[in-house]
């Protein structure tokens, strides 16, 4: 009788290993989330070191500081002093607050408003907490449009990882709502141009560094990715609640 041997660089079962893995619904549904949040906090633990080392992006942060200070005009000082105004501690909370009312009160539901009120929370808490265990100087005080109006520790920006939050989340839970090609793009599109914009405004009005800003971002991305991942475990568990009829290893799809 003849026996079949596993011979050395035989990656077949390693193959059918894989595919179980892969196969799972789970597996798939948070995958993405994890790629965001891995992404996310590799961006942000470079610019962290760049920050604690005084190197890499780091050497553009008062080069290009000095040039914005310089290219100030009345008119650009007055949009981006009110954009970085609504996007502050004052009244983005707000804004948040009755968006996800009137979410909750129009859709008639309480999940995705709920996730998005979270991810801001957690952003506003993150921040605070990096803020103070990393202890960055803000930029000097003759470069700030108002001396003194920021008395926080520089790293992360607030406003932006708070604004770049609620831009990506709620960008995508709309489109995970209905992924329609136009509001993908119109998402894509207009939130980068957010996140641009008020980033723009915290270095023009010498409030931040761009390392700051930078790393804000990319914690958004992070924040982003969990709540891509809490999104996506609810609808798994979900449509396994709803799939009970099924074999254990029959594929299920994330439902919303």
């Amino acid at each position: 009788m003849s026996h079949e041997h596993a011979v050395p660089g035989d990656t077949s079962s390693l193959r059918r290993a894989w595919s179980r893995v892969t196969g799972d619904a789970l597996v798939r549904a948070t995958v993405p989330g994890l790629l965001l949040v891995a992404l996310g906090l590799a961006v942000f633990g470079g610019l962290l070191d760049g920050v604690q080392e005084q190197d890499d992006l780091t050497v553009l942060d008062r080069p290009l500081l000095t040039w914005l200070v310089e290219q100030r005009g009345d008119a650009a000082t007055a949009v981006l002093a009110a954009i970085t105004f609504v996007t502050g501690p004052t009244v983005l909370p707000a804004v948040v607050v009755v968006a996800c009312a009137l979410w909750a009160l129009v859709r008639r539901e309480w999940w995705r408003p709920l996730l998005l009120a979270g991810a801001m929370a957690g952003s506003t808490l993150l921040s605070l907490a990096i803020k103070g265990l990393v202890a960055r100087p803000r930029p000097p005080m003759e470069t700030m449009d108002i001396p003194g109006a920021e008395t926080t520790a520089s790293f992360p920006s607030g406003h932006t990882i708070g604004t770049s939050t609620f831009l990506l989340v709620a960008g995508y839970l709309a489109c995970r709502r209905r992924p329609t090609a136009a509001r993908i793009v119109t998402w894509t599109v207009g939130g980068a141009l957010g996140i641009a914009v008020v980033g723009l405004s915290r270095l023009y009005l010498g409030y931040h560094f761009l390392t700051d800003v930078l790393a804000a971002i990319a914690l958004a991305v992070a924040i982003t990715g969990v709540v891509t991942i809490v999104d996506r475990w609810r609808a798994w568990k979900s449509a396994r609640g709803h799939a009970g009829d099924l074999p254990p290893d029959e594929p299920l799809r994330p439902v919303d």
